[in-house]
């Protein structure tokens, strides 16, 4: 009687556990829903967690503010990438403001089906910034919508017998970031005329004295940069959704 009843309540706790868990059909529903009441102004309309917290370039946004009130139409560029292992959800492209196009990246954290986390990186024409005249903070930064559309991200599914394990993606993305920190572009894990796209400008693939052209490896990409931080990789085995 006891072994029957271990049995149902371990049932029981997994098909719980089953049915709290957000597979890609729900971070795809959930991403959307969350989108469309962003665009609507209407926090109610999405599934938001009683512990909701939302950041807008680090800076917390309650419900109902920031992209909340600004936000008129998602962009031109839309892309969505879902993890099932972190149950995380990403967006990269545009949202439409009154001012003009916001280029976003967006993460989304589900937890018990819910939205737990909002977490947005905008870059907006006129932000300030290291941009294009290299020089220092009260320059404007990178901003260039219309170069990112015209280049946008592959919407592809990669081969299975072609896909680098998780942390074989991590790992290059750190050689990334080590590189840039080491200023040494040697370590960097990519290959030979890699491009580099910052809020939508081409920042690479510049002729150089010695010939060829600057990639993503190049010299000129790391002379300002000395640590990469805090680092974190929340949706990592991702493919898009066509």
């Amino acid at each position: 009687m006891i072994k029957t009843l271990l049995i149902a309540a371990l049932a029981l706790a997994s098909a719980n556990a089953s049915a709290a868990t957000c597979d890609r059909t729900c971070l795809k529903a959930t991403l959307d829903q969350y989108l469309a009441a962003l665009v609507k102004h209407d926090p109610a309309g999405a599934p938001l967690g009683i512990a909701f917290r939302q950041t807008e370039n680090a800076v917390v946004s309650l419900p109902g503010t920031g992209l909340w009130q600004s936000t008129t139409a998602l962009g031109a560029l839309q892309r969505r990438y879902f993890d099932t292992v972190t149950e995380q959800a990403g967006y990269f492209g545009t949202v439409e403001e009154a001012a003009g196009p916001a280029i976003v990246t967006l993460r989304l954290k589900v937890e018990e089906r819910k939205i737990a986390e909002a977490e947005w990186v905008i870059n907006r024409k006129g932000d300030p910034g290291l941009g294009p005249l290299g020089g220092g903070q009260a320059d404007a930064a990178f901003y260039d919508p219309e170069y990112l559309l015209a280049h946008a991200p592959a919407e592809r599914v990669v081969p299975k017998s072609e896909r680098r394990t998780r942390n074989e993606l991590v790992a290059i993305a750190n050689s990334y970031f080590d590189g840039l920190s080491a200023h040494e572009g040697e370590i960097i894990m990519a290959h030979a005329g890699c491009v580099r796209i910052e809020n939508g400008s081409l920042t690479t693939q510049r002729p150089i004295p010695e010939g060829g052209q600057t990639d993503c490896t190049a010299e000129g990409a790391m002379r300002n940069i000395y640590a990469v931080t805090a680092r974190r990789y929340p949706v990592r085995s991702i493919r898009p959704v066509l």
